[in-house]
């Protein structure tokens, strides 16, 4: 064998050696020591003992300071000694030592551990509780509690006015997340990022409130004008608004209650059946009727099922109400210019024509001495007018050429039996409560009114 080879064989050898003695060195040493690229507590232990790192562990333990991030920007901090935080060697540096794989520690350079030992670090719970109680962001007065997005009326209009956040905190886990972030060397905390703030329920996206505020705009976007003639009612916006109520479900709904309300004060308002009217006599006196079927009348169920669907529907319309009865004129005066007036007192009876007198003659009425014949005072109506009918005269039935009803088996007729009318004829041979006048005044009457035609009878 040649020198120059034995000297070869002679270096391999020895570099063998020289490597399987760092190789040995290094899982020696790594026994005793972290693997390089090792992090305890987000501290670099590399290469450190138990003690070396317990040491640097209680040093920086005691310079902690953890930064607390709040809401809008804010910040504040909790220092170790606030907390009374100490590390207390529990086994634990050891056991990650003892654990890490010291036999392949050539690899470990190009390696990062991070290991936590959050059991060896400890705190005082008293001066913690003490140091978050005393933060400002737990100040009751510096919280603000979240508020739901929410309808308002704006600007003839109602809109969704978002959320707010607020900055009131949620105390448990506000101090759960400050104090794990204690034990863990853990800085900064964001309390925000963490779920810390109570958290508005309803926000401007929910679908339930915005189809809640379409719905509202829709309802309240209506406008019903009542036409009373000379008076006009008005349903819009400012009452609708009032009528709103939630269903089950949460959404708006008409109160049906508030609308049926309504109708009857429109009712009450306008209804003139036997209500109390001032009138002037032919012969320039002020009188005061009641009583009678004369007017108009509101049907209530019907007008509520009406307007609630108009409104419902969006529709704005100018609309009478649905009546159940009706005069000849819508106006405040409903009586009008068009009119059968009849004096029981003075046995006379004239017929108004658009203001003017077209028909003046003398009666005979009800005998007001027998029972139930009697013609009753008020303001009544005319119904379906007859001609050459028979009608129940005074004892037996009786052929008239004109009848125009008024109150049920009431009514005015011409009596071609009778040669006198008026004075006092009705005291003895009055009719059952008919009005009977000559022919051809009656003959004027019946062909110059029409169905509703008010009748004013008083004493």
């Amino acid at each position: 064998m040649s020198s120059r080879k034995k000297i070869m064989i002679t270096l391999i050898i020895i570099l063998l050696l020289l490597t399987a003695g760092v190789y040995g060195y290094g899982v020696y040493y790594f026994t005793e020591h972290f693997l390089p690229g090792s992090m305890v507590n987000g501290f670099n232990c590399s290469y450190m003992t138990v003690s070396q790192s317990e040491e640097l562990l209680t040093q920086k333990v005691g310079a902690y300071v953890l930064t607390i991030d709040t809401r809008n920007n804010g910040q504040e901090s909790i220092t170790a000694k606030q907390a009374g935080l100490s590390y207390d060697s529990d086994g634990s540096v050891d056991k990650l030592i003892r654990n890490q794989d010291r036999f392949t520690w050539f690899l470990a350079f190009n390696q990062h551990r991070n290991y936590e030992v959050s059991s060896s670090i400890k705190y005082d719970e008293q001066k913690t509780e003490a140091a978050i109680s005393e933060l400002k962001c737990m100040q009751q007065e510096n919280m603000t509690e979240p508020s739901d997005a929410h309808i308002e009326e704006k600007d003839d209009k109602f809109v969704i006015v978002p959320e707010q956040e607020g900055t009131a905190l949620k105390p448990e886990k506000t101090s759960q997340d400050i104090i794990d972030a204690l034990v863990t060397g853990r800085t900064p905390v964001d309390l925000e990022a963490d779920g810390c703030y109570k958290e508005p329920k309803v926000y401007q996206s929910d679908e339930a409130l915005t189809k809640n505020c379409d719905l509202i705009n829709k309802l309240t976007d209506v406008v019903i004008t009542y036409d009373f003639d000379d008076c006009t009612e008005t349903v819009d916006r400012d009452m609708i608004k009032n009528w709103l109520t939630t269903d089950e479900n949460g959404l708006y709904t008409l109160d049906k209650k508030q609308i049926e309300a309504y109708i009857s004060e429109l009712a009450a308002k306008y209804d003139t059946v036997g209500t109390e009217r001032t009138f002037n006599t032919y012969d320039g006196r002020e009188i005061t009727v009641s009583g009678g079927n004369y007017g108009w009348q509101i049907d209530q169920k019907a007008e509520l099922k009406e307007l609630t669907e108009l409104i419902k529907n969006g529709e704005t319309q100018v609309r009478e109400p649905v009546y159940s009865h009706e005069g000849l004129v819508r106006k405040t005066n409903d009586i009008g210019y068009t009119y059968i007036e009849i004096d029981l007192t003075a046995q006379r009876m004239v017929f108004y024509k658009d203001g003017t007198p077209t028909a003046d003659a003398q009666i005979v009425s009800g005998n007001p001495f027998v029972p139930n014949c009697a013609t009753p005072v008020g303001c009544y109506t005319t119904g379906e007018m007859k001609s050459g009918c028979t009608v129940n005269g005074e004892d037996y039935p009786s052929a008239v050429n004109y009848w125009i009803p008024f109150d049920g088996n009431l009514g005015i007729s011409d009596a071609p039996w009778r040669m006198d009318f008026g004075g006092q004829l009705y005291e003895f041979e009055g009719t059952h409560g008919s009005i009977c006048a000559p022919s051809d005044q009656v003959q004027i009457i019946f062909s110059n009114v029409e169905k509703n035609t008010p009748i004013v009878i008083y004493e």
